[in-house]
């Protein structure tokens, strides 16, 4: 059997679960032949036992059983909510299954553009497996090419573009998008990744992938119309929590370091946020608006 559609099976497990909230093998499997998985051929319990396993290997999705019932649960749903690479394989490989599926359709599904730079992914991720220095190719948009060799730690994806945090040779971190780069291969030097380094915590104060020096703030936005639903089910930051709601309006509160990138995801939604504290920073976002008047 192909690795996609073992794949495809442990998707299926998770969905059907997750929708059902608790099933004996006997309704999963009738389930499992109704969607006709496999076919329409049954799931044994020794191929569940090793779904189990797998799906918990890769996705960090724990399925129990109750003692009671024999029914079967998954027991942290809280691994499909947060930000992991388990939760983005996940995602990934449920919307392959998806697509997989709808080819017959494929000409009425609208799809977004692939995130650019996929190309130097497989280098940069042995690279950092193997904690082995880079030589990369980079041009700056409107700015001279040059090679830089530098300390891959981390990937992070942002908009629809790759980017890489690594430390050059003045021992900066520094991103680097994928889709500026020309060229990328692996060196024989090494290097040694600091013990308490974490990806997460370094993101952590920001939104996106600028990491400047931008002080911490205390920032409150008024979401009006749409915006309040669209915020609590989409939140812009771990940081977001809900203050007050009126029938009008709602305001949230981030605990974040307001550069450039968060500010513009602000914008983007137009009217329909409105930064109330800090005074600083309501201030700015009026000098951009009234920038952007200016050109129309």
């Amino acid at each position: 059997m192909k690795q996609a559609q073992i794949f495809h099976q442990y998707i299926w497990i998770i969905n059907t679960l997750r929708a059902c909230r608790k099933l004996t093998l006997e309704e999963l499997n009738q389930k499992w032949m109704n969607d006709g998985v496999i076919d329409g051929n049954p799931l044994q319990r020794s191929s569940f036992n090793r779904h189990r396993d797998a799906i918990l290997n890769i996705f960090g999705i724990v399925i129990e059983c109750e003692p009671r019932t024999y029914k079967y649960y998954i027991s942290n749903n809280e691994a499909l909510n947060d930000d992991s690479i388990e939760r983005w394989i996940f995602s990934t490989l449920a919307v392959h299954g998806v697509l997989a599926d709808s080819a017959a359709v494929k000409d009425r599904l609208v799809l977004e553009n692939a995130p650019a730079g996929e190309e130097y992914l497989d280098v940069i991720i042995r690279a950092i497996h193997t904690n082995r220095r880079l030589r990369m190719g980079y041009k700056k948009f409107e700015a001279e090419g040059y090679e830089k060799l530098v300390c891959p730690y981390a990937l992070k994806l942002f908009h629809q573009r790759w980017y890489l945090l690594a430390l050059n040779d003045e021992e900066q971190m520094r991103i680097y998008a994928l889709d500026r780069m020309t060229m990328m291969e692996i060196t024989d030097e090494t290097f040694e990744m600091p013990a308490n380094f974490s990806p997460q915590e370094y993101f952590a104060e920001y939104y996106g992938v600028l990491t400047d020096n931008t002080p911490m703030a205390h920032v409150v936005v008024r979401a009006h119309k749409w915006m309040p639903n669209y915020l609590r089910t989409l939140p812009l930051h771990h940081s977001q929590r809900e203050l007050e709601s009126t029938p009008d309006y709602t305001d949230f509160a981030f605990d974040i370091r307001p550069t450039s990138d968060f500010l513009g995801e602000l914008l983007r939604h137009g009217d329909g946020i409105e930064v109330l504290e800090p005074q600083e920073i309501r201030v700015k976002m009026c000098e951009i608006v009234a920038k952007m008047l200016k050109r129309y």
